[in-house]
């Protein structure tokens, strides 16, 4: 039986490309590393985790992952503390109402990762 999102995983191709990830998820963000191994780290989210493994040929091998969501509290404070770090949103800060049934309102913003991931940071409303 399927419990839940354990994690979602990305690669680069060196240690060197891992420091901006620490920097971003641990550092900006505020997130903790909870487990770091030689090739690699888990990045704990609160409902999954982040794991990076930094022994790969390079961005972008796999997949098709459009983004994924980190779920937030306040939507415009993150963007805000984002921006002031140097780094612009590709979508949003703004509100949706998707028309499914029911309908559902949510509050978000899209910013580009460190390796080239899309994060969106995503509020239900």
């Amino acid at each position: 039986m399927i419990k839940g999102l354990h994690h979602v995983s990305m690669k680069c191709a060196s240690p060197q490309e891992l420091a901006p990830v620490k920097a971003f998820y641990c550092g900006l963000l505020g997130l903790e590393i909870v487990r770091e191994w030689p090739e690699g780290i888990m990045i704990e989210t609160g409902c999954g985790q982040i794991e990076v493994f930094c022994n790969g040929q390079g961005k972008r091998e796999t997949g098709a992952v459009r983004h994924f969501a980190l779920a937030v509290d306040d939507v415009d404070a993150l963007a805000d503390r984002l921006i002031a770090a140097g780094l612009q949103p590709y979508a949003g800060p703004k509100d949706i109402l998707m028309a499914s049934d029911p309908p559902f309102r949510a509050r978000m913003v899209f910013f580009i990762g460190p390796l080239g991931e899309q994060v969106e940071f995503f509020c239900e409303k």
